[in-house]
């Protein structure tokens, strides 16, 4: 049986809403005042780029660490290019800044955490979504 992840989202304004990890960590989603909200959290759009970064981050640090690899101060910057209709990104863009000797060794640990990294993956492959009413 494949695993599941499952997050939850309720609505805690006129444009605000709570999304609840695990139980424990939150995060607000919201617009900006020019989009009719009340800028109490980043657009669900900029989460998908934080969610990349994140991920691809978490994945490349553990790499690092694994192999004791002398490479620090790392820094993920993503870009995303907006489409016009629907709306959604054309392209997005990471780049990997980091304190390192080996550049070689570098590059082999960013592409492991590419591979490695769910949202990257998803992206690449598309998905099967679905939205109902229940």
């Amino acid at each position: 049986m494949a695993a599941t992840v499952r997050v939850e989202l309720s609505q805690l304004g006129p444009s605000t809403s709570e999304g609840v990890v695990r139980g424990k960590h939150r995060v607000l989603v919201d617009r900006p005042v020019e989009k009719g909200g009340e800028d109490r959290g980043a657009m669900g759009g900029e989460l998908l780029l934080v969610a990349l970064e994140g991920c691809f981050m978490s994945n490349l640090l553990a790499a690092i660490r694994a192999r004791g690899a002398p490479i620090q101060e790392v820094r993920v910057v993503v870009e995303g290019t907006l489409a016009e209709a629907p709306p959604r990104y054309r392209q997005i863009r990471m780049e990997v800044q980091a304190r390192a000797e080996d550049r070689a060794l570098l590059e082999k640990l960013v592409t492991m955490a590419e591979r490695a990294c769910i949202v990257a993956n998803t992206l690449r492959g598309g998905v099967d979504l679905e939205v109902r009413v229940v």
